[in-house]
């Protein structure tokens, strides 16, 4: 068995989405004042590597806190579609390659390797998106959830988050964004766990995600 990490470290320098405060990571004790080291995270629930719950654009949807913990953990295949340029769609065509496996999987993670720019402005640039297409494959193909290595499932010109919205509607499907490492992982189905922070009512959460690769 193989784990590898596809998160990205919490830090205070870290990308955040356009018009987000960035996260605060303050020491509130200290080993030479109490005894023992404690840190007081401030956040945004959209931080770094994170999940999108319905509840983030629809106040009746479901939040995170709500769905059973199986749907944290399920079947994810990658999918490549790193040979696009900035702005490109990523189409139907790249699971039409892989399409027997895509419909067996339950997380569908989109390589396009724009995390190699984290921690540069070109992040927030015109990253590779999917098309309505894809969205209502994932709809009716009834995954647990999707991801992406850049930073929102939308165009960042997109304030309406009109993907977003399509899929959140009537569907129980969870949105991670700012993935890592998906390169790595191959083309074979593997073990995929996003675990997010549970708190009440929760619209989003950062999360630890992982792969588990059979060896």
């Amino acid at each position: 068995m193989k784990v590898m990490d596809l998160t990205h470290t919490i830090s205070e320098n870290m990308p955040v989405y356009p018009g987000t405060e960035g996260p605060q990571l303050k020491t509130a004790n200290t080993y030479e004042k109490d005894g023992f080291k404690e840190t007081l995270l401030t956040m945004f629930s959209h931080t770094g590597t994170h999940m999108d719950a319905p509840m983030h654009l629809y106040s009746h949807r479901t939040a995170l806190d709500a769905f059973p913990i199986e749907q944290f953990v399920g079947k994810g295949l990658v999918i490549d579609c790193s040979d696009l340029s900035e702005g490109q769609r990523i189409t139907m065509s790249y699971i039409d390659k892989v399409k027997e496996k895509a419909d067996q999987a339950e997380y569908l993670l989109f390589y396009t390797g724009w995390d190699q720019y984290w921690g540069t402005s070109s992040y927030f640039g015109e990253y590779p998106y999917i098309t309505e297409e894809i969205a209502e494959y994932l709809i009716h193909s009834n995954k647990k959830g999707v991801g992406l290595d850049v930073i929102g499932l939308d165009p960042i010109s997109d304030e309406n988050l009109t993907l977003h919205r399509k899929l959140f509607s009537d569907t129980d499907i969870v949105i991670i964004e700012n993935l890592h490492h998906l390169g790595e992982l191959g083309n074979e189905i593997f073990t995929f766990c996003a675990l997010p922070l549970k708190y009440e009512n929760a619209d989003g959460a950062p999360i630890r995600a992982i792969a588990i690769l059979s060896e």
